[in-house]
């Protein structure tokens, strides 16, 4: 680097000289205009780290029209420490980070758990703070898919809503129904024939069709409902042990409600696997830490959050694109608790 340069800040013009590019062409790999060359991209940002060039953020937007962040709202009815302890929200904030990072594009995560909150989510969003929106919903009766769309902001949800909405919304989701099947059809194999289940909210689509699928192959099992905390776990295993003392498998619709339901049973005495069978869903950090090991049915949260950043970022560059949604496959993975 030339004295003179290092005295002043460097340019777009010092930037396509050290990259041997167009000044045009380093503007549109900064702007993450998305028609270059990665191999041109990787020369002009190897150009760009060593002129110590930095973009100035006002004036990009001008250009692009964009704030170059998208917001990551999680609304819930559960309390931010439920929230920032729970393994899934981890790994979706995991799973979109992964997927902005290389783009250059920000994520705000925003939580929108009372009225007020929500109010405010859709203020910054109004106020253009932020190009588009990820929602993560844990609310059966949740206003906000539909307030966004009423607001004409890209927006992509991570699982079907549990009513349908009018509008051009797009989420991921994964085949749940089969998820069920795959835990119903592990336990019978393993010759449980007592089987009880630990349902998630029957309001919210994920818990209703983990519950639907494992009916479809056992017929109606003996159900108590949990709210996806591992408390809940705890609550709806007591009840099953005292309606169902002879039980001899169990189904839980996440790992941490899987993880409630072991401690109950190893404290009434119930030796997992030996005298129960349990098993999660989700293959999170709940499913290993801790003895046994839970069986569980994987859903691939972080390729699920990547595939929702990947819409959204579509729909941000060509508002009129129709929605979208993209299923997933659930898979078994086999460990100690059955």
């Amino acid at each position: 680097m030339s004295e003179a340069l290092a005295r002043r800040p460097a340019t777009l013009e010092d930037v396509a000289r050290a990259a041997g590019v167009s000044r045009s062409t380093v503007s549109r790999v900064i702007n993450n205009i998305r028609n270059v060359d990665p191999e041109l991209q990787q020369t002009v940002r190897d150009a760009v780290a060593a002129t110590g060039y930095v973009p100035n953020a006002a004036a990009r937007a001008l250009v692009t029209r964009r704030a170059g962040a998208v917001a990551l709202v999680v609304s819930s009815s559960a309390g931010q420490e439920e929230i920032f302890t729970d393994p899934f929200f981890g790994r979706v904030v995991g799973g979109v980070i992964g997927a902005l990072r290389p783009l250059g594009v920000h994520p705000v995560l925003m939580l929108a758990d009372d009225p007020a909150a929500r109010e405010q989510v859709l203020s910054y969003l109004r106020q253009g703070n932020a190009d588009g929106a990820m929602l993560v919903s844990t609310r059966a009766d949740d206003p906000l898919p539909g307030r966004l769309l009423e607001a004409g902001l890209p927006t992509v949800l991570f699982g079907r809503p549990a009513e349908p909405l009018p509008g051009r919304l797009s989420w991921v989701d994964l085949r749940n129904v089969d998820g069920g099947r795959l835990a119903a059809e592990h336990l019978r194999a393993r010759g449980c024939r007592r089987i009880v289940t630990v349902a998630g909210p029957a309001a919210i689509s994920a818990g209703a069709d983990r519950l639907a699928g494992f009916r479809a192959v056992l017929g109606d099992v003996p159900v108590a409902e949990g709210d996806f905390g591992r408390a809940s776990g705890v609550r709806a295993m007591e009840r099953l042990l005292d309606e169902h003392p002879d039980l001899d498998g169990v189904f839980a619709a996440n790992d941490l409600m899987a993880r409630g339901a072991v401690a109950v049973l190893t404290e009434r005495g119930r030796r997992v696997p030996e005298d129960v069978a349990v098993i999660g869903f989700d293959d999170s950090s709940a499913a290993t830490v801790g003895l046994p090991t839970l069986t569980t049915v994987r859903q691939p949260v972080e390729q699920m959050a990547a595939e929702m950043t990947r819409i959204l970022l579509e729909r941000i560059d060509d508002p009129l694109a129709g929605p979208g949604s993209v299923l997933f496959e659930p898979e078994l993975v086999v460990r100690e608790s059955a």
